[in-house]
């Protein structure tokens, strides 16, 4: 059991502490090794590197080995120490939606990478994050829990340790908001799987031999031609939601990839607008959410209550 206790969740001098964890008594007899394992979610990377760390694991406040053994009542503390990052600080815009010790959470806008590539070296949601991160004095590297195409906005959530980072890819649930040509009714899944398509490095198709592949979605409204919808996962593959609309003749507006139209939107209507996660430290849940401020305010013409429907409980259903 975690002890909720926001004093041992700190980042300070190049180590993150996590708050303290309680050995039950049911667990009494059980290593270290095994506790961490099984029931912290740390993963045998991350249990290697504490070995390394000095004091990295202690019981009541002294160091244990892996293969020591825990007993009821017993208090376990980790020290994970944070890793150098290799992306370059760029001055750049940076949305905050929220922050504690061992996450970050942005709102990234359209038209911006998420990572380094060989044509985007220095204007990358690395890089803001980076230069940021460098003016706390904080040592954090890059870890993006979820990952948006360029041209694709909304909400990224950023771990500060290598822990984080595993707990929260098991424990985090993305909705988003999306805006595709012509009308839809009620709700749907698209099961096809999703392969690439040949000849291309960047379009996917779906197909037989493709990985497996589910999206639902549930729609939120439509009007002019469009439909607005809600949108969410099983599977994560490589432009999911953008090639399966379009195998349903149902593009998303503005996505001349797949066949969508630029005539009224520039970009894909597409927004990462909630993410609803576990935190790796308190074991909180917590649900985040913001909307795009350029195709959806389109879409409903500037007008705040209509903006406001469309985050209604609708939006978080299935």
């Amino acid at each position: 059991m975690l002890i909720s206790d926001k004093k041992h969740s700190m980042v300070n001098k190049g180590v993150i502490r996590m708050p303290a964890f309680l050995v039950e008594e049911a667990l009494d007899g059980i290593t270290v090794q095994h506790f961490l394992r099984r029931h912290c979610q740390v993963s045998a990377r991350l249990l290697a590197k504490l070995k390394r760390t000095e004091n990295g694991m202690t019981v009541n406040g002294q160091p244990i080995r892996s293969i020591d053994i825990l007993h009821g009542g017993d208090v376990i503390e980790l020290i994970f120490p944070q890793d150098n990052a290799d992306i370059q600080p760029v001055c750049l815009p940076l949305d905050i939606i929220y922050e504690d010790d061992a996450l970050l959470a942005v709102n990234k806008p359209p038209f911006q990478p998420v990572h380094p590539v060989h044509e985007h070296r220095t204007d990358t949601l690395a890089n803001a994050v980076m230069y940021y991160r460098q003016n706390r004095g904080e040592t954090y590297t890059f870890r993006a829990v979820n990952r948006l195409d360029k041209d694709t906005s909304g909400l990224v959530l950023i771990a500060k340790s290598s822990y984080a980072h595993t707990f929260l890819a098991q424990h985090t649930q993305k909705r988003y908001i999306a805006l595709c040509e012509g009308e839809l009714q009620g709700s749907g899944t698209i099961d096809t799987p999703i392969r690439r398509q040949e000849g291309s490095i960047i379009r996917r198709e779906t197909g037989e031999e493709g990985r497996p592949s589910v999206t639902h979605y549930t729609v939120l409204q439509t009007a002019f031609g469009h439909t607005l919808l809600s949108v969410w996962l099983e599977t994560g593959r490589t432009h999911q939601i953008r090639t399966h609309f379009a195998s349903i003749g149902h593009p998303l507006a503005g996505d001349d990839l797949y066949g969508g139209h630029r005539t009224i939107f520039r970009r894909q209507c597409l927004h990462c607008a909630a993410l609803t996660f576990v935190h790796p430290l308190t074991r909180e849940t917590i649900r985040l959410q913001c909307a795009p401020e350029d195709w959806l305010f389109q879409f409903t013409h500037g007008s705040e209550m209509e903006l406001r429907q469309c985050f209604t409980s609708d939006f978080f259903e299935g």
